[in-house]
């Protein structure tokens, strides 16, 4: 019919429209177009703006949520891929090129956070997560060294695709998580007791219990991906789980597991993330585009802040 717009949900379960998921937008709202390829959304409550990769044209961009302008904010920028903040505000970027993890101090110069483990360069590292410890934990594929699209093509001096911590105090990168085929998008539980990790090339969401002393146990699968293949994941502060699977929108899981109900987004979603003054704005990060999606349900905090 002509004006008909297209459908945004699909319910798979009723919880998913008890819960709210429904309540807000019903369709996409176009932020920016015009990347490669859009991945890594940080919302930066303090300044109310975002700021994302455009990975194979190695840089970050900003979009002002007052004026909706969207402008530069490092080039080069290390082929960048996954963001987030830490305990204190300052960025902290994914540099797929660079093969290393960095932190944007406030001042605007740049701290190398990880670029080794054992003497030997990382792959790619992917996204990162930080810690109410402090502690940064990244997963480090090898999409960046695989090509020259989105990186520099390269060998693996590791050998594996590994998850890893990095200590608050002493600088030291840990290995805490392995036997992946491509770690992709970490996020903590609400309560910080759990550590669910995607692997995109197996198409599962792994999780992990934490232990007091940071050391990692369990590793079951909490989803398999079907259509789709996951990337970043996200939770609300009803603790749903909320995944980017690529081919397949944007997936919703009940905490037991269950896929209550996907977000339809044109094109291959990359990354989500939950921001805006109430984090009841869910950005969305598909091939060449920045959409954003006004939602009755809320992130959890942008910033680490324990259980």
């Amino acid at each position: 019919m002509p004006g008909e717009q297209p459908q945004t949900y699909e319910t798979l379960d009723e919880r998913f429209r008890t819960g709210l998921c429904q309540a807000g937008d019903s369709r996409l709202e176009v932020l920016f177009e015009g990347c490669r390829w859009a991945e890594g959304p940080v919302y930066v409550p303090a300044g109310r703006y975002l700021l994302w990769s455009d990975i194979p044209n190695d840089r970050l961009l900003r979009w002002d949520e007052t004026t909706g302008a969207v402008g530069v904010f490092r080039t080069p920028a290390g082929h960048p891929n996954g963001n987030t903040l830490d305990g204190q505000g300052r960025l902290v970027t994914c540099e797929q090129g660079n093969r290393r993890v960095t932190r944007t101090e406030h001042d605007g110069s740049v701290t190398v956070i990880a670029e080794r483990f054992r003497g030997k360069r990382l792959n790619s590292p992917n996204d990162a997560v930080v810690r109410s410890d402090g502690s940064i934990w990244f997963s480090d594929p090898e999409f960046g060294i695989a090509s020259d699209y989105e990186g520099h093509r390269g060998e693996s001096e590791i050998g594996a695709r590994n998850v890893y911590r990095v200590d608050p105090g002493s600088g030291e990168v840990r290995l805490v998580a392995d036997g992946f085929q491509g770690p992709n998008g970490l996020v903590f539980s609400p309560d910080e007791r759990r550590l669910y990790v995607s692997d995109s090339l197996a198409n599962q969401i792994r999780v992990f219990d934490v232990q007091d002393d940071s050391t990692l146990t369990g590793g079951d699968v909490f989803a398999l991906g079907g259509n789709g293949h996951f990337d970043n994941i996200r939770f609300d502060d009803e603790g749903r789980l909320w995944a980017a699977a690529m081919h397949d929108g944007v997936h919703c899981y009940d905490p037991d597991g269950t896929l209550l109900g996907r977000v339809l987004v044109p094109g291959t979603v990359a990354n989500v993330r939950f921001g805006g003054a109430r984090r009841n704005r869910m950005f969305i990060a598909a091939d060449t585009t920045l959409y954003s999606l006004m939602m009755s349900v809320t992130g959890t905090p942008a910033l680490p802040t324990g259980p």
